[in-house]
């Protein structure tokens, strides 16, 4: 029997981890606003949907991967969204980075509905997904880990469940995002330093990559950002932001000072009111470091 699932979101991420469930042998029932987007899947394993419930009828399963709270809203509660589509006892799997609020509330709405809801988002550029290399962050309830997990396994690397509550797999996405935009400003400080001292950022990153902070952040971001290097773009500066902001607000939903959040928010805000937000990332938070520095 042809193993059939509903895919939205064919961004830089999604399009990577839709290639990798044809290569596992799903049917993938596609929406995308931007339609066009889905000519680069095979077409023998894809069918487009001109909406959000056409890609969720049928199916037991149906992905998100989009770009914030209010886009995943929409497509899962908006007119033809995902909850008009998608059939009795059915998995709505949100690999998503949004507020854990959001996908609480998502939860009890499916649940409402007789349809069941999983955060699993990850943590990966889309060069990971591609390689399948993700890690991903799974909660909610047990049946829908298990419905889930032989599609996730075709995903990545790795999936860590951070339990039954629906938003803890999103408080695990945030503090991580946050965790890496302030290795980054850390990164790109302390080169620049080094920089305007007359060494080279390049031995200094290698240096530290393969020492004192011999971890993949440090390797890899740390060589995009000792050099300057900001191409392909694979994860938006106006993105950072968002989970910037994200960060911010359960910070304060939580009354937990986190004086870097602060910091890294108003860097990454900075890059957006400059008309940069469609840059990566690595150079909203670098490129915005050494013009402070005159660099």
């Amino acid at each position: 029997m042809e193993k059939r699932i509903g895919f939205i979101g064919l961004g830089n991420m999604g399009i990577n981890i839709a290639k990798n469930l044809i290569n596992a042998g799903y049917h993938l029932q596609v929406y995308n606003r931007t339609l066009s987007k889905a000519n680069e899947l095979d077409p023998a394993y894809t069918t487009p949907c001109k909406t959000p419930a056409d890609a969720a009828s049928g199916v037991h399963i149906v992905i998100t991967m989009l770009t914030d709270d209010e886009v995943l809203k929409e497509i899962t509660l908006g007119d033809q969204g995902i909850l008009e589509g998608l059939p009795e006892h059915a998995l709505h799997i949100s690999m998503s980075t949004v507020s854990p609020e959001t996908a609480e509330q998502l939860a009890a709405l499916h649940n409402e509905a007789g349809s069941h809801y999983l955060a699993a988002p990850v943590f990966g550029r889309p060069e990971a997904a591609e390689a399948r290399k993700l890690w991903i962050c799974v909660s909610g309830d047990q049946h829908a880990k298990d419905t889930a997990k032989p599609v996730l396994d075709c995903l990545g690397q790795g999936i860590i469940d951070f339990g039954e509550a629906t938003g803890g797999a999103n408080v695990i996405k945030i503090a991580g995002n946050f965790m890496i935009m302030a290795s980054m400003e850390m990164m790109a400080e302390a080169f620049t330093l080094a920089e305007k001292n007359g060494l080279d950022r390049a031995q200094v990153a290698g240096f530290f990559g393969s020492t004192l902070f011999n971890a993949p952040i440090f390797q890899n971001y740390g060589k995009l950002i000792a050099g300057k290097q900001y191409e392909p773009v694979g994860f938006k500066s106006k993105l950072g932001y968002k989970d910037a902001r994200l960060a911010f607000k359960l910070s304060q939903a939580s009354e937990t000072p986190m004086p870097l959040v602060n910091a890294l928010h108003s860097r990454l805000l900075t890059a957006v009111a400059k008309g940069r937000g469609d840059t990566d990332w690595i150079e909203g938070i670098s490129r915005g470091v050494s013009e402070d520095a005159g660099v």
